[in-house]
């Protein structure tokens, strides 16, 4: 049994890690022209499902390695103004694990030599009459297997084709995610989980990634031949305008100085995170969603997971999550599968019914933490 995966990214790897680890034999088709191409985003927030997930899918001697890039997701919440004067206190909550995405992608990659294919954009599919299906590449060549899944992204040119009438909404207005040093300076802002601001023209949110061990190093120690980028502590930072930046790519200096005059007036320990933010790593930022669809009858050699099917805000803090969680069903689903205790055709169905009802559920909740969005009818 083949599988053939559309898109390295985190759900789509952590698919292959679980097939690989029950021997199936995978092939992860990648648009992209290498690990590194472009950055791969920032901290996010690892909970029970995305937690289980990994363990379940990833080899047991990645385990402590996957603990030791992590960091704390814990402490304090508190609301205060943009002079910093603190307007109240949320709570404390101990939410999971903090990760770095471009660290736990390189994780994910490993062992994973020789099943990722770069530069193989996946524009579409053939399902064939002998029961496979053959997905089209974009340099004009092909790849065949018993089953394609669709982890290429909200952009999905799977889903364009086998949901061809499913919506994805841009939520009104735009954001701008930032990424700065944590410095003795910086990380007194956020002494605790998190921390919001509202201000006159715009509010922030700000949370620590703080590496237990630096990836590098940990890597080396406790996983040698494992690569792992060293991005070193930081601060991520979401800027939230009342009115909208400019639509339209720009570059960096630009979105900051629009993005300041925005904040004008704020504190200057705020404006410096602004002023000090990695180029590579921020970016504005259009919020958008996927509607539900119902569970849909026909191919069962063609399915989708994470954001290609269920794109959602990052205000709930479950996308990646989520993705993580589809893979570990589809994985434990396919090997099934394999070991000859299910067939191809109604496991996956039953995946997509599971899978459906828990990843728009998420959408749902993300959507209601996001302030003034009415979800499209």
């Amino acid at each position: 049994m083949r599988v053939l995966v559309a898109g390295a990214g985190l759900g789509g790897l952590c698919l292959a890690q679980g097939l690989l680890k029950a021997g199936v034999d995978v092939r992860v088709l990648e648009r992209e022209d290498g690990p590194d191409s472009r950055a791969q985003g920032f901290r996010i927030a690892l909970n029970g499902h995305g937690l289980a997930a990994l363990h379940a899918c990833l080899p047991e001697r990645l385990h402590a390695l996957l603990a030791a890039v992590s960091g704390p997701l814990a402490g304090e919440r508190r609301v205060v103004d943009q002079g910093l004067r603190e307007l109240r206190r949320l709570g404390g909550v101990d939410a999971g694990t903090a990760t770095d995405r471009h660290v736990l992608r390189g994780l994910l990659l490993a062992g994973l030599d020789g099943h990722v294919a770069y530069g193989s954009a996946v524009t579409g599919y053939t399902e064939r009459a002998d029961g496979t299906v053959e997905a089209r590449l974009g340099d004009g060549g092909s790849a065949v297997g018993d089953l394609l899944v669709g982890a290429d992204g909200v952009g999905s040119a799977v889903r364009r084709q086998l949901l061809p009438g499913a919506r994805v909404v841009s939520v009104p207005g735009n954001a701008v995610l930032g990424r700065s040093p944590l410095t003795e300076r910086s990380a007194a802002l956020v002494p605790g989980y998190g921390m919001v601001v509202q201000g006159a023209r715009a509010s922030m949110l700000l949370g620590r990634m703080e590496f237990r061990r630096p990836p590098r190093l940990a890597a080396a120690e406790l996983a040698p031949g494992v690569r792992l980028p060293d991005p070193g502590n930081y601060l991520r930072w979401v800027v939230m305008p009342a009115e909208p930046l400019p639509d339209g790519p720009r570059p960096w200096e630009t979105v900051r100085a629009e993005l300041l005059a925005r904040l004008d007036g704020w504190h200057p320990d705020l404006l410096d995170l602004v002023r000090n933010a990695d180029a590579v790593n921020s970016t504005p930022l259009t919020v958008r969603y996927a509607e539900p669809v119902p569970h849909w009858a026909g191919s069962r050699r063609v399915t989708l997971l994470g954001d290609a099917i269920h794109a959602m805000p990052p205000s709930g803090g479950q996308g990646a999550n989520t993705a993580l969680r589809d893979a570990a069903l589809l994985a434990r689903t396919i090997t099934a599968v394999r070991q000859g205790t299910a067939e191809l055709p109604a496991a996956v169905g039953q995946y997509e019914q599971t899978m459906l009802e828990y990843g728009f559920a998420a959408v749902a909740e993300s959507l209601e933490r996001l302030p003034d969005v009415t979800p499209a009818r």
